[in-house]
């Protein structure tokens, strides 16, 4: 068995605003111990991250569905990425509405 699961339930799974205007997260699981996060995010058409820094954790990218373009690169449905802490991404740009699993193993800390 599986010492973790997380089922549908739409009390518990109502997403949340993210760290940016037009971006929403779904908590899956949290460490407790390292205070890393497993998320579905979700990206609104249109929007812009701009470039930033995960100084605490590094993040792993699975997208689920659509297309976000970062760095001259279109990543669409099962593309998959890794961004070590404290390294700059360049801006997102989701050219339509970005589902992805994303996993943070330290805090979700953003700075620019």
């Amino acid at each position: 068995m599986f010492p973790y699961i997380k089922l549908p339930d739409p009390v518990d799974s109502a997403w949340q605003p993210g760290p940016y205007e037009g971006v929403e997260l779904l908590l899956l699981h949290r460490n407790e111990q390292s205070g890393g996060v497993t998320v579905l995010r979700k990206f609104r058409a249109g929007v812009t991250v701009p470039a930033h820094i995960h100084p605490l954790a590094n993040e792993q990218v699975f997208v689920l569905s659509g297309e976000w373009e970062e760095g001259g690169t279109v990543y669409t449905r099962g593309a998959f990425f890794h961004a070590p802490k404290g390294v700059k991404h360049n801006p997102h740009f989701a050219k339509t509405e970005v589902v992805s699993l994303t996993i943070f193993d330290g805090p979700l800390t953003v700075t620019q």
